[in-house]
């Protein structure tokens, strides 16, 4: 049976572990109900409780947890990322075919390395460079002049625009649209005029970019994300925006044009932002989260209401109408306290 012993994993992870050192896996899976000969892991506490029912045959896990694993267990400090590590080694490798699909349209001055694989029905435009072992999947167009970086992976119907660069061991999933035109209008009166959008994308090296997420262009400069970066499905980026390296942004968030994010920032689902904002590095924006201001200093920021009970939502929000002219009551009433008292009405006493 192929695989590795758990002892092989701990000297691949560089990390101790418990138990019959030749038990050996196969795979990796959930917790619950787990399989056996397969590995799974335990990072949230919240699932503590199915350690002593899993079916796997070794967990990864921390020091603290180990007590309560009745399977045999790998010791890691961060058992996420201990996990996602064994996870490639048990991955299917990506298949490959180097050469040009006959469906495939390529320009003669594009320059496509031989290693590179350009699938069925792709289009390869005038200028464009595809690096070595670069995979263009079904239906994807590299535009004019645009760059795909060596080790990259267009999955499928993957839109690169004009002039776009993209670094090496990117992973751009089926949808993804980058150096479409960014959202420019000048107003005329009632009308607006289209603002021809002049730069491009840059796209530093091993970024990964979900399903149909979308990356304007810039209109003058580029918009950048840095290297490492992590887009999640359906995300917008507007043009003009920066992304330091290594940041991570969940499913369906908005960042509109010229905002300049940092490194290493975590942004929940669902987040918007305002244009022209300014994020700091290490800063953490939970989900849902509606940021209207710069965000000057590294933390974790919120907004919004979680959800409520309906019948007590609608009494809350029939409250909130009322806020204003509540707090126009509360200063009123402070100024009154506060007031100095009239000296003829003290002289005279209480009883006057």
């Amino acid at each position: 049976m192929a695989g590795y012993t758990l002892a092989e994993l701990a000297l691949h992870l560089g990390c101790g572990f418990v138990g019959d050192g030749e038990t050996r896996i196969v795979g990796v899976c959930t917790l619950f109900p787990g399989l056996p000969g397969r590995v799974s892991f335990l990072a949230n506490p919240a699932y503590r409780r199915l350690l002593g029912r899993t079916e796997a045959a070794a967990v990864v896990l921390n020091e603290a947890d180990s007590p309560s694993c009745l399977v045999p267990a790998l010791i890691a400090a961060n058992p996420h990322l201990a996990f996602a590590r064994l996870a490639e080694l048990f991955a299917p490798p990506r298949r490959t075919e180097q050469g040009i699909h006959p469906t495939a349209v390529v320009d003669q001055t594009a320059r496509v390395h031989p290693s590179a694989q350009i699938g069925p029905h792709c289009i390869v435009e005038a200028g464009a460079e595809v690096a070595e072992a670069v995979v263009l999947g079904p239906h994807c167009v590299v535009a004019e002049s645009a760059r795909i970086g060596p080790h990259s992976q267009l999955v499928a119907k993957v839109y690169i625009g004009p002039g776009v660069s993209l670094g090496s061991r990117c992973v751009l999933h089926p949808g993804v649209v980058i150096g479409a035109d960014g959202f420019g209008f000048a107003r005329d009166g009632e009308r607006w005029v289209k603002v021809p959008q002049l730069g491009a994308v840059r796209i530093g090296d091993d970024v990964e970019i979900g399903a149909n997420t979308t990356v304007d262009r810039g209109a003058l400069d580029d918009t950048v994300l840095e290297d490492g970066v992590k887009l999640d499905n359906q995300i917008q980026i507007g043009h003009n925006v920066h992304i330091g390296a290594h940041t991570v942004i969940a499913a369906c968030s908005g960042i509109s044009g010229s905002t300049v994010i940092g490194r290493r920032c975590m942004i929940g689902g669902g987040v918007g932002m305002n244009g022209h904002l300014q994020i700091a590095d290490d800063v953490v924006i939970t989900g849902m989260t509606m940021v209207t201001h710069s965000l000057h200093a590294a933390g974790v920021y919120s907004s919004g209401l979680p959800v409520d009970d309906n019948r007590r939502w609608q009494r809350n929000v029939a409250r909130f109408r009322h806020l204003d002219a509540l707090a126009g009551r509360v200063r009123h009433l402070e100024r009154s306290q506060t007031a100095p008292m009239d000296p003829e009405a003290a002289e005279e006493g209480p009883d006057a």
